[in-house]
């Protein structure tokens, strides 16, 4: 089922792309899937965001909800949903889009490196997708994007990765509840602002480096859609 409702489709759509694409460039099809992809998904990471933002804003209410009735946890759940539910906060929408990026990157790994390019599978290929003429893997004629170990894109990978995470925890409450919670919540935070850019960095450098180039796609994806839904949300204030 995996391979058939994400394998096939996505690997269809990626030989197509290297079909119409400048010299068959493997690269510009690896950009061009990885945008399509993110358009696709692109309410799913939306509501991600604002729900960040919104708890974010609507901080300060809910320290107070869980002060005035931290011995009430009935009447404390039902004013923190009707809380949620005034503020359009989807709590659950962060793990909707977690659920969507996990399965969607195993798929366009498998599709970028397990058939082998630059040879064609032609079994997984629908009827009306052709064989392209040319398959290119050298990207822009600069970069080999079967080969690992590539220190500049594991550098450019890690910087934009160090950069979507700082903008991901500044959607959070940058202060713990209370005294007792602080030294955690900074650490939490501290680990997490290093450990992602640290084990992207570190997957990119050991995978080949198409892996690294979907990487940084999505990372400039992501950091345009923050600046874009941070500039809406200042407009409307």
């Amino acid at each position: 089922m995996f391979e058939e409702l994400l394998i096939k489709p996505l690997y269809n759509a990626f030989v197509f792309l290297i079909g119409v694409v400048p010299g068959g460039d493997v690269g510009l099809a690896i950009i061009a899937l990885t945008l399509i992809v993110r358009a696709i998904f692109y309410p799913a990471f939306t509501a991600s965001i604002r729900t960040q933002m919104g708890m974010q804003a609507a901080q300060p209410e809910l320290d107070e909800i869980n002060r005035k009735y931290k011995d009430d946890p009935k009447t404390r759940t039902e004013r923190t949903i009707a809380l949620f539910k005034e503020k359009k906060i989807r709590p659950l929408a962060g793990l909707v889009a977690l659920a969507i990026q996990i399965p969607i990157f195993i798929a366009l790994y498998l599709v970028f490196f397990r058939e082998g390019l630059p040879t064609i599978e032609t079994s997984l290929l629908y009827p009306f997708v052709s064989i392209p003429t040319v398959v290119q893997t050298n990207f822009l004629g600069v970069l080999d994007l079967l080969s690992a170990h590539n220190i500049i894109l594991t550098v450019i990978v890690g910087g934009t990765q160090y950069l979507v995470t700082r903008l991901s925890l500044a959607r959070t409450p940058a202060k713990a509840s209370s005294p007792e919670k602080e030294a955690t919540h900074r650490m939490q935070r501290t680990l997490m602002l290093y450990m992602l850019p640290g084990l992207m960095t570190v997957l990119t450098y050991t995978f080949p480096a198409g892996v690294g180039l979907y990487f940084v796609t999505g990372n400039l994806v992501s950091i345009a859609q923050e600046w874009y839904l941070r500039r809406q949300k200042n407009a409307t204030k």
